[in-house]
């Protein structure tokens, strides 16, 4: 096991710089890792039994027999080693709905069968050369290579599955290396007359096994997978199925290997039996809240589906999403979230009926199943017991918690007449919920699928757009309130579509912070940042000092402060030219981990600022625990001046007092009038920033600007400004 880890991540991080340069990105999958210490296991019970049988059929006279138990010990011997392949390709789990095509699987295990012949013919025949030994064990290992790239062809993914092929090169190499070590250990093994001969027969296979299943991960190693890749093959053999053969293939590899072990003893017999029923287990059941997976669920459904369609009643598909999880996760470690997926399980697992069913299909998504429907508005009381329910408050370590959930429902047949319909309608329907304020539900109606299909399209010209140059920064100014003197601007990310045209930054960057593409453009904007100032020092215009806004989720991201900096400094900017902003809300998700990557940006030469202030769900004390240059008042505020101006006044006036004994600047955002830019005067507020002022400026005019202001002024002009993508 620790031999695969060494292996075969850094060839994912190496795949991960390669796409990253090259332009492309390639659709990311992940291991269960106990499902590939299984198909270790199996590998090691194949090869021990391949040693048996070398000895027992090396002990037979007769050549009828040796026949027979050389067809009988291929087949099984092929099965071992078939049935580990597929072991670790159950353990690779794509973003997509993956199934097999019969004739090339079917393929795929004639050459396990071929090969173990082959191996099994040469090792119990006279006396074994060096030259025979290094042609067999180069057509075996040839054998097991085509075996394995023959099950992955099955997949038939579209477009094709892309391989590297110096890995390709690599594991053909270790395919044939792990045959003729084997090959030359089964002929020293194969008589009983030696010392120890069991023990050395369990480590030969503990050998042959670590080079069998080094072969099949490095050869899934040279995978490449393009982002948006189908499988041809999803409706033709189902995974569900393959795991079944699978569980059959491996139940007969244990069942040979105890046979010739002769171990029939009723205890060994239900360890088999426990054996077998865990590996069915994990391929149909999560393996942290020991839920039904998404192989169990669809399976599920599809029987649902065909008794109400016998009866005439419907099912309720609930789509379940946990609102604000990534940053329990992020915030206090995976060993946390861990614990709080478990209860939330548990929880939505209360007040169903028996023949209901919840199931984990993703991190923090839930599959709730209601069947026997006769009126769907049903499932709105189911609904609003799991609401309640996720909504109680969860301590783990002493730590108090509490989510909310979005959910949305997609009912067969209304909604869909098949498995994937009903989960992509439910989807729509749950992210329908969460643009709705979150906490809530909806049932899923046409209209969704429009609104998902623009999502999904956003994300993926978003990628076009950071390549062929679409997005820019425009920037707005701020001004000192007492005189309204320049002190800087804020900067916005802008996206111009070459088909669509212009898209407001309020409905890309959510879709980009659902896909995680907000840290490559959160990247671009630090980038871009850089090179604007670069460019305006060698103009000689005056020195501004930028803030960029950092997203919840590139908040989040490890080493960020590391990478930022090497980015600025990289660039030749120096630290004290950038700031950096967080809204209220990111700031309190987790108090402590704030505080600790404020002080290293402070300790690199950086700037911190609150934004958004006063709409989370902090106390003023919280400042004092930040200590940032600058507290950004909420336009909700401002906009308060002019309608209820007593109550906007108190508010305002607390903070400006509580900033300035903290040594803090207070900018107020969105003013738009003047009323509200002299009751603003009033307070002593210290900068302002709205259309009253100034209306964002494209780059070039904002340089334009900058540059009259340095022609007209007779002395320095304050310069901080501030920007944010969006």
């Amino acid at each position: 096991m620790l031999l695969l880890t060494i292996a075969f991540k850094p060839r994912c991080q190496r795949k991960r710089r390669a796409a990253s340069i090259q332009g492309n990105t390639v659709m990311s999958g992940i291991y269960n890792p106990l499902l590939v210490f299984l198909s270790l296991i199996v590998a090691f019970l194949a090869s021990y039994m391949a040693l048996e049988l070398s000895g027992r059929i090396f002990s037979l006279q007769q050549p009828q027999q040796r026949v027979h138990w050389l067809l009988g010990g291929a087949i099984a011997m092929g099965i071992g080693i078939w049935s580990m392949h597929f072991i670790g390709m159950m353990s690779f789990a794509l973003p997509v709905s993956v199934g097999y095509d019969l004739s090339t699987t079917a393929a795929s295990f004639l050459l396990a069968a071929a090969v173990s012949l082959l191996a099994l013919s040469t090792v119990t025949r006279g006396e074994l050369s060096r030259v025979r030994i290094a042609v067999a064990g180069t057509v075996m290992g040839l054998g097991i290579a085509g075996m394995h790239y023959t099950g992955m062809a099955a997949m038939q993914m579209s477009p094709p599955t892309r391989y590297t092929l110096w890995v390709v090169i690599a594991s053909i190499v270790i395919a044939i290396a792990a045959s003729i070590a084997p090959l030359w250990l089964a002929f020293r093994l194969r008589t009983s007359s030696q010392q120890s001969l069991v023990v050395k027969r369990l480590s030969a296979a503990i050998i042959m096994a670590l080079a069998i299943t080094g072969m099949h991960y490095t050869g899934m190693g040279a995978a490449n997978f393009a982002t948006g890749s189908i499988c041809l093959s999803a409706n033709k053999l189902d995974a569900n199925w393959v795991a079944l053969v699978v569980s059959a293939s491996s139940l007969t590899v244990l069942i040979g290997t105890l046979a010739f072990l002769g171990l029939h003893t009723s205890s060994m017999s239900n360890s088999l039996r426990r054996a077998n029923n865990q590996l069915d287990h994990l391929g149909t059941h999560d393996l942290l809240t020991d839920l039904p997976n998404r192989l169990w669920l669809t399976a599920h459904i599809e029987r649902a589906m065909e008794a109400c369609a016998r009866g005439g009643s419907m099912i309720a598909v609930l789509l379940v999403n946990l609102d604000g999880f990534k940053t329990i996760n992020d915030s206090l470690g995976r060993a946390v979230g861990d614990d709080f997926l478990k209860t939330c399980a548990s929880r939505l697992g209360q007040n169903l009926r028996h023949d209901d069913m919840v199931a984990r299909i993703g991190g923090d998504e839930f599959v709730i199943v209601v069947g026997g429907l006769l009126d769907p508005s049903v499932a709105r009381q189911i609904t609003d017991n799991v609401l309640r329910e996720l909504c109680r408050e969860i301590v783990i370590n002493g730590v108090r918690l509490r989510v909310s959930a979005s959910i949305g429902i997609a009912v067969f047949p209304r909604d869909g007449n098949d498995v994937e319909t009903l989960l992509h309608n439910a989807d729509a329907a749950m992210y329908d919920a969460k643009q709705c304020g979150r906490n809530t539900f909806r049932y899923f109606e046409p209209t969704m699928s429009t609104t998902a299909l623009s999502t999904l399209i956003l994300q993926r010209d978003l990628q076009r757009a950071l390549e062929e140059g679409q997005l820019s920064l425009s920037f707005q100014p701020k001004f000192k309130i007492a005189n309204l003197s320049l002190t800087g601007a804020e900067a916005l990310i802008r996206w111009q579509h070459p088909d669509i045209g212009d898209i407001p930054p309020l409905e890309f960057i959510p879709a980009a912070e659902r896909s995680g593409q907000i840290v490559q453009i959160g990247n671009w904007v630090i980038a871009e940042v850089c090179r604007l100032v670069a460019k305006w020092d060698a103009q000689g215009l005056p020195a501004i000092q930028i803030a960029i806004n950092l997203s919840p989720v590139q908040f989040n991201v490890p080493d960020l402060v590391d990478h930022i900096d090497a980015i600025v400094r990289g660039a030749g900017v120096a630290p004290e030219r950038v700031m950096f902003e967080i809204t209220e809300t990111v700031a309190m998700q987790n108090a402590d981990k704030t505080t600790a990557i404020i002080q290293k940006f402070q300790s690199r030469g950086f700037d911190m600022a609150i934004d958004d202030f006063g709409t989370g769900y902090s106390s003023l004390a919280y400042l004092q625990r930040f200590q940032v240059r600058q507290i950004k008042v909420d336009r909700f505020f401002v906009n308060d001046l002019d309608v209820h101006e007593r109550q906007g006044s108190a508010l305002l006036s607390a903070i400006v007092t509580l900033a300035r004994a903290l040594n803090m600047e207070v900018v107020a955002e969105g003013v738009e009038t003047v009323t509200q830019l002299n009751r603003l005067a009033a307070l002593n507020c210290d900068q302002a920033q709205g259309f009253l002022l100034s209306k964002p400026l494209p780059a070039a005019a904002f340089q334009q600007y900058l540059s009259g202001i340095a022609r007209m002024s007779h002395g320095k002009p304050e310069t901080r400004a501030v920007i944010e993508p969006g």
